[in-house]
């Protein structure tokens, strides 16, 4: 069972950048497929992207494609949120989230385990 908690959210103008880490611990790193999701108040939670354990990766296209890039170092068992051009409506806690195995899956029920969300508020 890997253990994941997020870091690096915060306030940020519309147009900032914000990066946000996720640290995983009490597995092997390496064989997982790692996301990230977000959920607004009111909202269901929102694939937003998924980087394999070989490397490949997957955005969503609708909402983030070409401004959110997803990176992981397995040396350092982090994964990474890079989130530029922002939008207020990116504003949403925003969730790592870890299952075995390469298939980049975006729905919720395919992860088995999940950090505690990091708040990003971007402001108009």
């Amino acid at each position: 069972q890997v253990q994941l908690v997020e870091s690096g959210g915060g306030l940020v103008p519309a147009g900032g950048s914000l990066r946000l880490s996720c640290a995983a611990s009490g597995g092997t790193f390496s064989t997982y497929t790692l996301g990230w999701f977000r959920q607004a108040p009111g909202k269901e939670r929102e694939f937003v992207a998924a980087m394999a354990y070989y490397g490949g990766s997957a955005t969503n296209p609708d909402s983030v494609k070409g401004r959110f890039t997803i990176s992981r170092d397995n040396a350092k068992n982090t994964v990474y949120l890079q989130m530029n051009n922002l939008k207020p409506e990116d504003t949403a806690v925003y969730y790592c989230a870890a299952r075995r195995g390469g298939a980049m899956v975006s729905a919720r029920g395919g992860y088995d385990n999940w950090g505690q969300g990091t708040q990003v508020t971007v402001s108009s």
